[in-house]
């Protein structure tokens, strides 16, 4: 007689996952929270049994597209707006999930053709209104083409002619890479908690045999919960705050600020509906990791896409991942393992080896498929999936055994030109609510971020310049909150500092620093543009929050092509200037452990990397860490954390002996055998 679990195809015991979508737990505790508000604030009393049985308020329309309703009759504000049919009596489509999907089909239609509507009145109008002979001091492309394609790296071949004598320009007449003055900042902000909340349900099912006869059988039920308060220190918002954000965002007046209505992105996998549930099978030695990954490691990965398609990274991304393929699955575990020991909440030889198995299943089964020929979407996910997630968890200094950044985005690479992920880009400029590949939008970010860290060429770098000249979109906004243009802009001066690192001639290299510092002069906002992200009723503000991200990143992106001057000096008081900007810019960006610190790694090392022993940047630095507590050692944080410590140190030592030259914090990583993707 034996008592074990039911035995996969391995012969080792497996826990079947289910994992839910709804929100379930804990819905009986928030209606009676929302009621109780009502009552206080004297609401009618006859909208309380929208509550009574624990569903969240509001019509059905908004309901299905998870959107808050304010609830007004006989329609609520965003159904008249979109043209929707409001209904607050129960249809019947909301009993059958088929029916339910082709409803929300119906909807997006009905919205996106109302957009697209809008969009051409407004273009009417603005044709109607506009002079026959207008002019405009932008670029057009075919200006701006022959500005940038001077910047391609030697292994682009390129047939662009210039009409420009460099011979004839002086090297100190070029470089004016900070024409105009850093942006003033205003002050601090609130930081109440950004995120609207919602639930996962585990559900793991266990079996025990005897004699190979089924017999007992167990379920049990986890709920990992993103209701979370903020801190309480310093924020005059109450614990209770997220509450009351639910409250306000579901009273507004405004919907301008909400998410947009059509999917930004053409995810790999289908999105999960509200009632779908999820089989995630897991043997029993694994289903804490498991658990772990949808309760600390999940918040960390996308926070600025939940910012602006909440619970998109969970519905569109991860779970059909999880479900769907095993590698996936794999890579997701080591994580979580990686995360369990960096945090201390496991420590010793096991999670070792928990680590290096599921980091070993996972390269071994991505092997297999490659040898097959077959599956390069899945492939293309988990590839990516190793080298991003790494980015949101570990140390300094953990020396397990791993397969560098770079070669997993090889391996990507060729992936992606198999699947032309990068012709189907480009194909999208100038269609109108385009849906850019996610997974060509995240290796997007890895490459250009990336050949910074190698000093190399991006390797999609015509991809960017392309949609450059176009003018056209990647998702990157939506992704990471700093604007398209910005990136490629940044992948530009990617492209200039490997022309300068293979000896590029002096003056001409001036030369290229001087458009691309014009061409980032060109994407600066109106003065004032900059702001706290939050409204009045203490709701984050996702447009103004990308605003506030890509002023970072313009600013860090003049720095690191400031860097490419010859005879670079950091003590000169243009630098400090931008340094010091930057330093009142993260102002605006809301910290602590839900905050986006995180987010802003890159911009963080190149502002870091230059700043002076008395730069504010240092004490902001300081006090952003604190504040963040010790997820600031973890993932990419914590390494540009340690390596500025390292960069500070040798450069000051320097600069007390009176010594202006600095060390290269890619050298200081050479030296210490880091090989880091920072971003």
């Amino acid at each position: 007689m034996s008592s074990s679990s039911a035995p996969t195809p391995t012969g080792k015991p497996s826990a079947t996952t289910m994992v839910g979508t709804t929100t379930t737990a804990n819905s009986a505790k928030a209606a009676a929270a929302k009621m109780h508000r009502r009552s206080r604030t004297g609401e009618d009393p006859a909208r309380l049994d929208v509550l009574a049985d624990g569903s969240s308020a509001g019509c059905f329309t908004c309901r299905l597209r998870r959107k808050k309703c304010d609830e007004g009759k006989p329609a609520c504000r965003a159904c008249k707006h979109l043209g929707l049919k409001c209904e607050y009596k129960r249809p019947m489509w909301w009993s059958n999930n088929e029916q339910r999907r082709g409803q929300k089909e119906l909807i997006k239609n009905i919205i996106k053709r109302t957009k697209l509507n809008e969009k051409n009145a407004q273009g009417v109008a603005m044709s109607a209104n506009t002079p026959p002979s207008l002019c405009h001091s932008l670029p057009t492309s075919d200006t701006f083409s022959d500005g940038m394609a001077i910047t391609r790296a030697p292994s682009v071949d390129s047939q662009i002619s210039l009409d420009y004598s460099f011979n004839q320009v002086a090297t100190s007449d070029l470089y004016n890479p900070v024409s105009m003055p850093p942006p003033m900042f205003a002050a601090s902000f609130p930081h109440p908690g950004q995120f609207m909340p919602y639930e996962v349900d585990v559900k793991t099912e266990s079996q025990i045999f005897i004699d190979d006869i089924p017999t007992r059988r167990d379920s049990t039920i986890s709920t990992f919960s993103t209701y979370q308060a903020p801190p309480v220190m310093g924020n005059p918002f109450p614990t209770d705050n997220w509450i009351q954000q639910d409250y306000f965002e579901s009273r507004r007046e405004s919907f301008a600020e909400e998410p947009l209505d059509f999917q930004v992105f053409d995810f790999p996998h289908e999105s999960f509906s509200p009632s779908h549930q999820a089989t995630i099978q897991v043997e029993e030695c694994d289903q804490h990791l498991l658990n772990h990954f949808f309760d600390n490691v999940l918040r960390l990965i996308f926070p600025i896409l939940e910012v602006n398609q909440h619970g998109s990274a969970r519905s569109d991304i991860i779970l059909p991942a999880l479900e769907s393929n095993k590698t996936y699955l794999h890579c997701c575990l080591s994580i979580a393992a990686s995360h369990l020991k960096a945090t201390d909440r496991i420590q010793g030889e096991q999670i070792d080896k928990d680590i290096l198995r599921h980091r070993f299943a996972t390269v071994n089964q991505l092997c297999e498929a490659l040898n097959r020929d077959t599956d390069h979407a899945q492939i293309l996910e988990t590839t990516l999936g190793m080298i991003f997630f790494q980015c949101s968890v570990g140390r300094p200094d953990d020396c397990l055994q791993d397969i560098p950044w770079h070669s997993h985005f090889q391996a990507a690479t060729n992936l992606i030109n198999r699947l032309e992920l990068p012709q189907y880009l480009v194909a999208l400029n100038g269609q109108p609510h385009a849906q850019p590949p996610f997974n060509m939008t995240l290796a997007s970010w890895i490459d250009i971020l990336g050949a910074t860290m190698l000093g190399r060429t991006p390797v999609f770098a015509d991809t960017y310049r392309e949609k450059l000249i176009a003018d056209s979109a990647s998702g990157l906004t939506e992704l990471m909150g700093c604007e398209d243009r910005i990136m490629y802009l940044i992948s530009e001066i990617a492209c200039l500092e490997a022309l300068k690192l293979e000896s590029m001639d002096e003056v001409q290299l001036c030369a290229h620093i001087k458009l691309l510092g014009d061409q980032i002069t060109l994407s600066e906002p109106p003065r004032g543009t900059v702001a706290h992200p939050y409204s009045s009723t203490g709701a984050i503000r996702p447009k103004q929050l990308s605003t506030n991200v890509t002023a970072v990143f313009r600013l860090a992106a003049r720095i690191y092509l400031c860097s490419l001057v010859p005879d670079f000096d950091r003590t000169q008081g243009s630098i400090h200037q931008l340094v010091g900007a930057l330093s009142d810019a993260m102002k605006f960006i809301p910290s602590g452990p839900d905050g986006f610190d995180r987010s802003l790694v890159w911009p963080l090392l190149m502002a870091g990397s230059v700043s002076l022993p008395d730069s504010p940047f240092r004490k902001m630095f300081a006090e952003r860490s604190e504040k963040l507590g010790q997820a600031s050692d973890l993932g990419s944080f914590g390494r540009v954390k340690e390596l500025l410590k390292d960069v500070w140190r040798i450069n000051d030592d320097a600069l007390a002996k009176g010594d202006k030259q600095c060390v290269h914090w890619r050298d200081t990583m050479r030296q210490k055998g880091w090989d880091f993707l920072l971003i």
